[in-house]
Formats: structure tokens, C-alpha cells, sequence
């Protein structure tokens, strides 16, 4: 009866510790400032376990207690309006660490028709992580970018805009936007980054499925057939053009499940996709 006791004692302490796990929270631009402005200064409001209108940059950082050298920088989605912060975010952070991955979430600043703004965090995010390569035992040939719909579109931006020194060394998209094409685009991401009447340079620079290069990261992407919010057409555009242009691209389609599941259990194929993408991981290093 006492071992039984201590044993559930331990699972206990074992399952606060998770939940008390606190991140790093670094303010991406200091004191300085961005760059650029995107005219949000307090309009910010949290909503739920996300945020709204963003207008000052944080990175949430978990360093991993043994760091295997790889660190991911995550987008979570939301339309380029708000961010579903914690399903598309922080509830993957203990699953990573037990990887061995620094894992940093990046609370980027909302567009509001200022399209250069989100990548303008991520590209700073990036540097920051590699700038601590030693406190978090980061290698910087190995930290990637991850991103979910909204999200998705602005880590495969990272990865076909960013040269090769600043952007990431992979991509990992779920169920992303990636087309601003009028045709398969999510409409409401379109309008928010790049307004209701874009020029086609813009459509097109925006287009990411038409902006990959033979330098463009290897790339794990997962979506559901059935995802009426953002038409599965945009991933396979994106995974045509990795392969036209030899970049190495894993792609997983499931059945079912819709849109916007990230990490929550109720996806059917939760065990399915995160297995997939821990041996991917895993065979990077071979």
C-alpha cells in the first residue's frame, strides 16, 4: 500500500512539474523597438489560451534539459488576426523537450495590412535562437521553423524568402496556407496580410508554392482531406514545387479531422502524425 501510495505521489509531482514548467519569455525587439510599426500599440487583448491583435513581439522559449543540437521556432495561426497560442503552440512544448528540442513560440505581430511585419519576428526570432546556441545547446545548423495554417503560411514564407543564413534549416507545416491565389487561398488570411486589393506582384510574392528554390528547406507537412478552411490544393501545390526543385518533402494526408486540431487529442490521427514527425526528426541526424 505505501509503494502504491508513493507511486501515485510520484506521478503527481511528475505531472505538476509539466504543467509548472514556465517558459522563457524574451521580448523580441528590446527596447528599440520593430522596425517596422503595424499601428496595433494597445489594441492587444488576450482571448482564451490566444491573442489578438499583437503588437509587441515575444518569443516563449523551452529550452530542452538535454539538447540533442535542434531547436524549433513555432507560428501558431490565426487568420494573421489573432493566434491560437496554446493547441498550435505551447501544449507541444513538453512533447518537444522530451525530444531533446528547444522549443520557442513565436507571439508575432499582427500584420494589419503591413504585410513585411510577421516575417520581420520570425526572421529576429531565428537570430535570437541562434544567438544562444550555448546557453541552450542549439546548433545553429539545426533549428528549424514549424507553423500552423495561417501560421503555416508565414513559416513557408521563412523558408522561401529567408536566405539561407537567416531562414531555417527545416519546415514543419500543419494544414497550412500557402497560396494567396484567389482560387485555394483562405480568404480571410489573404485580406489581413495583404489587403482586399492586392497588385499580382504582391499576390504572387505572397504565393509561396511559387517563391520555392533549390535552396529551400526540407519540409514535413500534414493536413486532412477534408479541410473545407484551408482546401488541401495549397499543400499539394507547395509539395509539387519542393519536388520539381529536388528539395526533400514529407507529406501526410489523413482522412479526416478538419481543420485547426494541432495538438489536441481529439484529432483521430493525433498518435499517427506525431510519430511521423519524431522519426522524421530522428533520421535528420543520419
Amino acid at each position: 500500500m505505501k509503494r502504491f501510495l508513493f507511486l501515485l505521489s510520484l506521478i503527481a509531482a511528475v505531472t505538476t512539474g509539466v504543467k509548472a514548467q514556465k517558459p522563457e519569455i524574451i521580448k523580441l525587439w528590446g527596447s528599440k523597438g520593430a522596425p517596422t510599426d503595424n499601428g496595433l500599440a494597445g489594441q492587444e487583448t488576450k482571448e482564451g489560451n490566444g491573442y489578438k491583435n499583437v503588437a509587441e513581439a515575444e518569443l516563449w522559449c523551452y529550452p530542452a534539459k538535454k539538447a540533442n543540437g535542434k531547436a524549433i521556432v513555432c507560428c501558431p495561426g490565426g487568420g494573421y488576426t489573432h493566434l491560437a497560442f496554446a493547441h498550435e503552440g505551447t501544449d507541444m512544448a513538453q512533447w518537444f523537450n522530451n525530444q531533446g528540442i528547444t522549443f520557442c513560440v513565436l507571439k508575432y505581430r499582427m500584420p494589419n495590412q503591413h504585410n513585411g511585419v510577421p516575417l520581420e519576428d520570425v526572421k529576429q526570432a531565428l537570430k535570437v535562437v541562434r544567438d544562444h546556441e550555448r546557453d541552450w545547446g542549439v546548433d545553429k545548423r539545426k533549428v528549424g521553423i514549424m507553423g500552423s495554417s495561417a501560421g503555416g503560411h508565414l513559416a513557408s514564407t521563412a523558408a522561401t524568402h529567408l536566405s539561407s543564413a537567416e531562414g531555417p534549416n527545416f519546415q514543419i507545416l500543419l494544414y497550412p496556407v500557402i497560396s494567396m491565389d484567389q482560387s485555394i487561398t483562405h480568404r480571410g488570411s489573404r485580406e489581413n496580410l495583404i489587403g482586399k486589393n492586392p497588385t499580382e506582384m504582391v499576390v504572387k510574392g505572397f504565393s509561396n508554392e511559387l517563391c520555392v528554390s533549390e535552396t529551400t528547406p526540407k519540409a514535413f507537412i500534414v493536413f486532412s482531406a477534408d479541410d473545407k478552411v484551408v482546401v488541401p490544393e495549397n499543400t499539394i501545390r507547395y509539395a509539387q514545387a519542393l519536388i520539381a526543385h529536388k528539395v526533400p518533402c514529407t507529406m501526410h494526408m489523413y482522412p479526416v479531422g478538419g481543420h485547426g486540431w494541432g495538438y489536441r487529442d481529439a484529432f483521430t490521427y493525433k498518435r499517427e502524425w506525431t510519430g511521423e514527425l519524431e522519426k522524421w526528426l530522428l533520421e535528420m541526424d543520419r
